[in-house]
């Protein structure tokens, strides 16, 4: 969870790839803001910066750097799976148990 007053920011080539997922590849606002991890309305505001602007370059020309893009996705696949383990481990456990024996 993101801290109060701390905000993430975003690499031109990231808000670039956001844009293009709803302009070109076929997916809604939601999709591609859920695929991203980030909310709905900042890919509708980076729309209509490339809108005004024409080029990603002048649309924006903001601070956020390559890396934390990354970062924030390597993040995002860690936690998955992180999941992914322990369901596995309490899957293995349950499959270790030998079975109980039934009463005739």
């Amino acid at each position: 969870m993101e801290q109060a007053g701390k905000r993430r920011q975003f690499d031109a080539a990231f808000k670039a790839e956001a844009v293009c997922m709803v302009t070109e590849g076929g997916y809604t606002q939601a999709q591609a803001a859920r695929q991203l991890g980030i909310e709905a309305k900042r890919i509708s505001h980076w729309i209509k910066q490339m809108h005004q602007h024409g080029t990603k370059e002048r649309a924006f020309p903001g601070q956020g750097h390559e890396h934390d893009a990354e970062l924030a996705r390597l993040r995002r696949e860690v936690a998955t799976l992180r999941m992914e383990r322990d369901l596995l481990k309490k899957v293995a456990l349950i499959f270790a148990e030998p079975p109980k024996a039934t009463k005739r």
